[in-house]
């Protein structure tokens, strides 16, 4: 009897093994800053619980309270992961004021909420306690054993120290490092001698590998300990929080400066920023708020002492000047700008034109309804135009005339529930045409078939506006996408869905009929919730990438590249993706990328996430394959767009919603070569749905639209 229970729960943790190894690791990320994704949050303004303070010459942040500003939940960075990552470095630039002997502050944590751990735990007991009902019958010390262990699990739930996952705290000559280790039970490093109790700023960078734990305070020789058992490979992050400066609550809130953190998933970076000519102040990512600012001479302003200063400057957006306020220093984070009141005007310490200016806000489109896409193109002797696909069936969708002031209503058009427009060129004839999503009162079809009429227009040159051409029957159309093969012009529409819930269908891709003067049904291809088609060409092969979505099930799906064989489109690669909205294709020099806009993630009864990574895919001549470059955490992001400024490039991404609101940053990334695309510039959006890049009269533009305000806007870009 016993070898049969030993064997039977064998084969249970044998399931529960595999199971595990399922689960996902988060690898492969690049670094994550921890202080700008909360203080980049609002650029109009600071967070709450949170001061900026200057000390010789260096801005960093100051905790008044732990508040919830400064707490978010784990997914939202590490996302389309499980399991905290087994190798990682932790970077730190701080200062320390002088810390009572025997306190204990925390510059990071994970915890487990209280709630969400008892719901684990008692997840985890009725599984294990039906599947042994199952497999095998108990007998009284079996029980016994059981009872006993359970109450344990009770007691460990129930302390606080249970809760945490991982925290960075410091005391006065040590540095503590402490995870919920192997078995539940919350092991403990110290670093001891680390002296950093001198108010002085210090850079330090923790590195856990498999093979060693080392600390470097500002770049010098590692303290490293051996721990008896590495750091465990199944740290469970589901459900966590982080934690900036504190562990949550106000005991052990940090009480010094901090001005740097960032988590590096799976490398050590040491190398990445020492040596440094600055090693106190060694930099591998620092929030823009907090870059440096010069000090005035101290022959003139000797008066300002380094606590004079860090008490003397303010934030905010408007701020007034008198002679009280004489000597006072204003920053403002929208401008990024420092200034300094001479007793009746502000007069301009610092303006950090390069990142302010980069993006000056040029049009406030007031649009007749919510807007889902903008197509950007040229009519040769009216000039450049933009078409708005807008939600609102009674007002239709306007086309608009770029003028020396902005964009002005040129046409409207009547659309139904539209949600992109695409232009294209047959020779001398231009066309645009619009993917409705709205039912078409056509007696010709069933309605309850969930069809709909996406309209083919053509510019007349006569009337000077854009007139009906064609009506193709499409469901739910997505997005059209225009291209020539060997001077054959072709279309492909992206069908979401027929009816509410089937997802997988065909698309469609025509081909024009020079003899009809028509689109005619050339391939189908099956599709699942598709939303977006992109065409590019490499070398003498083209390609067809589709975005799908969902397949009446989960946003888990593969999107598809297609390569143009033989007069038809074959597949060529697969690629999983959630819920992928847009795909953006762009070369830099002679490399070749794809990038996909993922939307969120919802597999069986696992809540949505919405923050999540969108991949940029390099297509490797060698292995004729596109692989992995870099991953990017977006929020629901539903567009990407690639331009070109002189010898620079750049990303832009339309993020619509992080789970909780519609009104959050768009971000723009610059090439920066080895080190992929790197954010430098955040945009508020509000249901941000798309990005299009223009360029008029030796300026250029940006302009996006909105799926939840009745409003677009165009940024100015500054090339100086």
């Amino acid at each position: 009897m016993s070898s049969l229970i030993f064997l039977q729960l064998l084969l249970l943790g044998l399931r529960v093994i595999n199971a595990t190894d399922t689960w996902r690791h988060c690898t492969d990320f690049l670094p994550l800053d921890l202080l700008s994704f909360v203080l980049e949050r609002d650029t109009s303004r600071l967070v709450p619980g949170v001061h900026m303070k200057q000390a010789g010459g260096v801005r960093g942040i100051h905790f008044s309270s732990p508040h919830s500003s400064m707490s978010f939940p784990s997914s939202q960075l590490l996302a389309n992961c499980d399991l905290f990552p087994k190798d990682f470095s932790i970077v730190v630039t701080l200062k320390v004021p002088q810390i009572a002997q025997k306190r204990n502050e925390y510059i990071l944590s994970m915890s487990m909420p209280k709630t969400e751990e008892k719901r684990v735990v008692k997840e985890k007991e009725n599984i294990l306690e039906s599947t042994t009902k199952r497999s095998i019958r108990e007998d009284g010390e079996e029980k016994k054993k059981k009872k006993k262990k359970k109450k344990e699990r009770q007691f460990q739930s129930n302390e606080e120290r249970g809760r945490l996952i991982l925290g960075l705290r410091i005391s006065r000559k040590s540095l503590h490092f402490l995870f919920k280790g192997h078995g539940g039970v919350v092991e403990h490093w110290v670093f001891r001698g680390t002296e950093l109790a001198d108010n002085q700023w210090h850079t330090l960078v923790l590195t856990v590998t498999s093979q060693h734990v080392r600390l470097s305070v500002d770049c010098n020789p590692p303290l490293e300990i051996v721990p008896t058992r590495p750091f465990p490979s199944d740290v469970n992050i589901q459900g966590s929080r982080f934690h900036i400066g504190s562990r949550g609550r106000w005991k052990g809130l940090f009480s010094g400066l901090l001005r740097q953190l960032v988590l590096v998933p799976g490398s050590d970076t040491t190398h990445q920023i020492c040596p440094s000519s600055d090693p106190q102040l060694a930099t591998l990512s620092v929030p823009p708020l907090l870059l440096d600012l010069p000090i005035p001479g101290k022959e003139r302003d000797s008066h300002l002492t380094s606590s004079d200063t860090e008490e003397r400057v303010s934030v905010g957006l408007e701020r007034s000047c008198s002679e009280m306020l004489q000597g006072q220093l204003w920053f403002n984070p929208l401008k990024k700008g420092l200034y300094l009141c001479d007793g009746s005007v502000w007069v301009t310490v610092l303006e950090d034109h390069k990142r302010l200016d980069y993006v000056l806000e040029h049009q406030v489109l007031t649009t007749s309804s919510e807007t889902h896409d903008i197509e950007v193109f040229r009519v040769p002797g009216i000039g450049l135009m933009a078409a708005m696909a807008q939600r609102s069936k009674a007002s239709g969708s306007a086309v608009y005339l770029w003028t020396h002031s902005g964009f002005k209503v040129y046409q409207n058009i009547s659309t139904n529930e539209a949600l992109a427009w695409r232009h294209f060129n047959i020779g001398k004839k231009i066309f645009l045409v619009v993917s409705n999503s709205g039912g078409e009162t056509d007696k010709r079809f069933n309605k309850e078939s969930g069809t709909d009429f996406s309209v083919i227009y053509k510019w007349s040159k006569k009337r000077k506006q854009f007139v009906r051409f064609q009506s193709l029957q499409t469901y739910s159309a997505r997005d059209w996408e225009a291209f020539t093969i060997k001077q054959q012009t072709y279309l492909a529409v992206a069908n979401h869905r027929q009816g509410n819930n089937n997802h997988t269908i065909d698309s469609v891709i025509y081909k024009w009929n020079r003899l009809t003067k028509a689109f005619e049904v050339h391939q189908t291809l099956t599709t699942s919730g598709a939303y977006d088609w992109e065409f590019f060409t490499v070398g003498p092969y083209h390609f067809l990438v589709v975005a799908n979505a969902f397949d009446g099930v989960t946003t888990a799906v593969d999107s598809v590249i297609y390569v143009w064989v033989n007069g038809r489109f074959q597949v060529f690669q697969k690629i999983k993706t959630f819920c992928a909205t847009d795909w953006e294709m762009f070369q830099i020099g002679s490399r070749f990328f794809l990038v996909v806009a993922n939307g969120h993630r919802l597999q069986g009864n696992e809540p949505s996430r919405y923050a999540i990574n969108s991949t940029i895919y390099e297509l490797d001549l060698n292995g004729q394959l596109f692989v992995r470059f870099q991953d990017i955490i977006t929020y629901s992001a539903v567009d990407w767009e690639f331009f070109s400024l002189g010898e620079e490039h750049f990303l832009i991404v339309a993020n619509s919603f992080n789970g909780e609101s519609y009104s959050l940053n768009s971000v723009l990334y610059r090439w920066q070569g080895y080190e992929g695309f790197v954010p430098v510039h955040w945009l508020p959006t509000i249901g941000c749905s798309d990005w299009e890049f223009f360029s008029s009269k030796g300026e250029s533009y940006l302009i996006y639209s909105s799926a939840k305000e009745p409003l677009s806007k165009v940024f100015k870009l500054k090339t100086f």
